[in-house]
């Protein structure tokens, strides 16, 4: 396939709010394309450095480059979708909603309406194309948000647990369809989740972080199982046991830190985010 994805490039960077230091010394490489997951518990910097590379946040030292040009702020050629549906415009209609960005940057109206009749089929919303958001199931208004991003031609889409507030059936579906669409598309995509199974299943490479504060890159993980993938197979099972002991082990030392640790293991179920991506709970063997 023909990837247009362009590449991003995390050199030392450091990012600090006032006396607090978020995030110290990340360095990432992801390729043109690449579909990269930021995996970790809450509070590990995933966000932040998500922030960070859509220019967003402005590290205090290092740099962050997409496609060789180093990030000062946010761009079009990086589309952010965001966990909150909120982010769509309530009192315009979906295909109002695809078609803002194309009309702000002065796109010709036949154009236009050929790119957004486009991603509304790609994310399967054709049928709702003139109903409002407040309409929509919360699938729904992901999916609208999706096409709103990629009606821009993002090189680089920038996803921010973007599945975390659906329901299990639902997010399930969104995953297979997100997989078929980066396909389609060829974009690098970068995705905040901490649901390993998730992970998994979509991920070119899983990176996992350092609890915060002063979270860093821990691990990067391949991930080169044939996709679709299945969470039951042997390879699947395998790599998710040891992105939960990874985890596993930063949720223990966050809670050694807060004198929470009780002595169980924080690997176990309750922790590090054993959940598949179905929802359920992974069972033990």
């Amino acid at each position: 396939m023909n990837r247009s994805g362009s590449p991003v490039s995390v050199r030392d960077v450091d990012i600090r709010f006032d006396d607090f230091v978020a995030v110290r010394q990340a360095n990432l490489d992801i390729a043109g394309g690449e579909f990269v997951c930021l995996l970790g518990p809450s509070g590990c910097g995933k966000s932040t450095l998500l922030n960070a590379i859509a220019g967003f946040v402005k590290p205090v030292g290092g740099e962050v480059t997409c496609a060789d040009a180093r990030v000062t702020g946010p761009d079009v050629s990086r589309g952010v979708v965001f966990q909150s549906a909120e982010a769509l415009f309530p009192w315009l209609t979906v295909r109002q909603n695809v078609d803002f960005g194309p009309r702000m940057r002065g796109v010709g109206r036949a154009q236009r309406s050929a790119a957004v009749d486009r991603y509304l089929a790609m994310v399967g919303l054709s049928h709702s194309a003139d109903r409002f958001p407040g309409q929509l199931s919360g699938g729904m208004r992901q999916r609208a948000q999706l096409a709103r991003v990629l009606a821009n031609e993002p090189s680089i889409v920038l996803m921010d647990e973007p599945f975390g507030a659906l329901d299990a059936q639902t997010r399930l579906v969104m995953q297979v369809e997100l997989d078929r669409i980066w396909r389609d598309t060829g974009a690098t995509i970068v995705f905040v989740t901490h649901d390993i199974g998730e992970a998994i299943l979509l991920g070119d490479r899983i990176v996992t972080m350092t609890a915060g504060p002063s979270a860093a890159i821990k691990n990067v993980y391949p991930c080169d199982l044939p996709r679709p993938r299945d969470l039951t197979d042997p390879a699947s099972a395998a790599l998710f046991r040891r992105l939960r002991e990874d985890i596993g082990a930063e949720v223990a030392r966050t809670l050694r830190a807060q004198g929470l640790d009780d002595g169980h293991d924080a690997t176990g179920p309750g922790n590090g985010g054993e959940r598949n991506a179905g929802g359920d709970r992974k069972a033990r063997r």
